[in-house]
């Protein structure tokens, strides 16, 4: 294999800027197999738990980061932001009325908007969190542009990313421009868009989650973690093939793998081992489909390249709840909702909160069932929205 063969040459393993010799053995064709989708209640009901919080702490950061931590209703409702996420005024209005626990509405001075004792109690954690994090979310923000091949993102792409890395609103302030020796922001001469740039590269951040789990073991042809939906049935065929690619090479993901022939399996590994750790990247392990289908080549995949999200449904879980298809790892969950605690995060806590204190704010699930409270916006809703929250 690939890595034995540099080893044996060279007496050490192939650095990250050295081509890699794939002289050695490739499957040459991309085995076909097809594998049923299964619904996991466990992982759908984390996804359920939060639907609705990135919109509400929008909300309470544009309210908490004014004078006084209220912002008047004019001024909230006139944000370009807001209007994208709810669609109108009055959905706004009535998602604040809703969750009442987080958001106090008042009527001097033309009508304003701050946040409730607990809800603030709970924001001045999360801001002291966020300082404690520096370095860590300075380090995955690093590692993001570390899986590119030209080492840039455009902050488009980025911003997609932001909630789900954990990075603050105003990380452009905060993070890149406190390190303008990691980042720079540069427009290329006939592209509209702005792009992300990494100035420097980190040897000790360039090792996949895969690898560190290995503890300083054998990286030639890693296996990932793998586990099911209780009930999902593995043709023989198919566990014969799973069995035979987890033999496979396994490439790190930070490394360039340009010599990769794209129609074999060993590179399906190495594309599935850079989205397993781009998840790991994640506080929560999961992210919107969306937000990285728009990557392909600044990753070095495919085309398609999504599909191994369906292929490998043992290492991904592709939930559809919501109109959303979000895939989350499901290693970080092992069989439950809840993350488990060695990849638990501080923020990650923070955010459960918000959501519990979402849910005190609802009527019972039989008083909203019988009802309809809030049409559309109900918590309990399966049906398919065609933005956020219209």
């Amino acid at each position: 294999m690939a890595g034995h063969l540099l080893v044996a040459v060279t007496g050490r393993r192939r650095r990250w800027w050295e081509a890699p010799l794939f002289a050695a053995e490739q499957r040459a064709t991309l085995v076909n197999v097809k594998l049923k989708l299964v619904k996991d209640p466990a992982l759908d009901g984390a996804l359920s738990r939060q639907r609705h919080l990135r919109a509400a702490h929008h909300l309470l950061d544009l309210a908490s980061s004014r004078p006084g931590h209220r912002i008047s209703c004019p001024e909230l409702l006139a944000d370009k932001s807001v209007h994208r996420m709810f669609g109108s005024a009055a959905a706004a209005l009535a998602f604040l009325r809703r969750y009442h626990t987080l958001f106090a509405l008042s009527r001097r001075g033309g009508g304003g908007v701050s946040l409730t004792d607990a809800a603030l109690g709970l924001r001045c954690r999360e801001l002291d969190c966020l300082d404690a994090s520096g370095p860590d979310l300075l380090a995955r923000l690093r590692r993001l542009l570390m899986l590119t091949l030209p080492r840039s993102l455009p902050l488009h792409t980025v911003d997609l990313l932001r909630w789900d890395l954990g990075l603050p609103r105003d990380y452009r302030a905060s993070i890149l421009g406190r390190h303008p020796d990691h980042f720079a922001l540069r427009q290329p001469e006939g592209d509209e868009r702005i792009w992300l740039h990494l100035l420097s590269w980190d040897d000790r951040l360039a090792v996949s989650e895969l690898e560190k789990a290995a503890a300083g073991g054998d990286t030639t042809c890693l296996p990932f973690p793998v586990s099911f939906t209780r009930g999902f049935g593995l043709r023989s065929k198919s566990m014969d093939w799973l069995k035979e690619w987890q033999t496979l090479p396994y490439t790190n993901p930070y490394a360039d793998a340009s010599g990769l022939d794209r129609r074999t399996d060993v590179s399906e590994k190495r594309n599935v081992g850079v989205f397993h750790e781009l998840l790991h990247l994640t506080l929560a392990r999961r992210t919107e489909r969306h937000n990285v289908s728009n990557m392909r080549m600044l990753l070095g995949m495919p085309q398609k390249f999504t599909k191994v999200f369906e292929r490998h449904p043992g290492i991904f879980y592709l939930s559809r709840i919501h109109g959303t298809q979000t895939v989350v790892l499901r290693e970080a969950y092992g069989g439950t909702s809840q993350l488990l605690e060695k990849h638990a995060h501080p923020l990650v806590a923070i955010r459960e909160e918000y959501a519990t204190m979402m849910r005190a704010a609802l009527p019972p699930r039989k008083s909203r069932e019988s009802c309809n409270y809030c049409g559309e916006l109900d918590e309990e809703s399966e049906g398919e929205e065609g933005t956020e929250l219209s």
